[in-house]
């Protein structure tokens, strides 16, 4: 089975929107985009090269392909991730899935990509990594869809804008499967699933 690991950037009180660049994505009037830009470091690099160390397609949302299919098809391959966006698969949830796209090995997911996500998921072949693609990550979470999650997590609070997790997430126990901190204090964490919530109680008895 193949396994749906989302990758993102995301501030302490879980904004999402517009990490890479001030026009990257202003909806709602967002005016803070490109806030990961002074945080990084060597570490962080490190951490996402060992997330496309491994086999892996990609599983994208419309708006976040469209912006990718505008960048990398343009780098060099001697950039190594632009080697293997290049080349692997591109699975796309896109609700005008009879338009063509143009990014070579892109294909959509149809008219109803949860259902062909799970056909997806059962076939042999390398995990399903999500970049970006904030409105289709809460159609994938309430669907209880994700396996696993790659957080950069930044010390900044950014306010109003699209959050990682929003109302539509299905409650799920998660499991910290490594962290390490940078040196510009972003933690990087790696979660699995982790099994049912199991409530308890500190109260004390009568």
């Amino acid at each position: 089975m193949r396994k749906i690991v989302v990758g993102a950037f995301v501030s302490l009180d879980g904004v999402m929107q517009a990490p890479g660049g001030p026009k990257e994505d202003t909806a709602g009037g967002f005016t803070l985009g490109g806030w990961t830009f002074n945080y990084w470091d060597c570490a962080m690099g490190a951490f996402m090269s060992e997330g496309f160390s491994k086999p892996f397609d990609l599983l994208l949302g419309r708006k976040t392909y469209d912006i990718f299919a505008a960048h990398w098809p343009r780098v060099s391959d001697d950039d190594p991730i632009a080697a293997a966006f290049n080349k692997v698969t591109k699975y796309v949830a896109t609700r005008s899935p009879e338009k063509p796209l143009a990014w070579k090995n892109s294909r959509t997911l149809g008219k109803d990509p949860v259902a062909s996500l799970r056909d997806i998921k059962q076939q042999e072949g390398p995990d399903l990594l999500v970049q970006g693609s904030g409105d289709f990550i809460q159609t994938l979470l309430a669907n209880d869809m994700v396996d696993e999650f790659n957080l950069l997590i930044f010390p900044l609070l950014l306010g109003p804008g699209k959050r990682l997790f929003s109302t539509g997430a299905m409650p799920a126990g998660l499991k910290l499967a490594s962290s390490a901190t940078s040196s510009t204090g972003v933690i990087m964490a790696r979660y699995e699933r982790g099994g049912e919530i199991v409530p308890g109680s500190f109260a004390l008895e009568d």
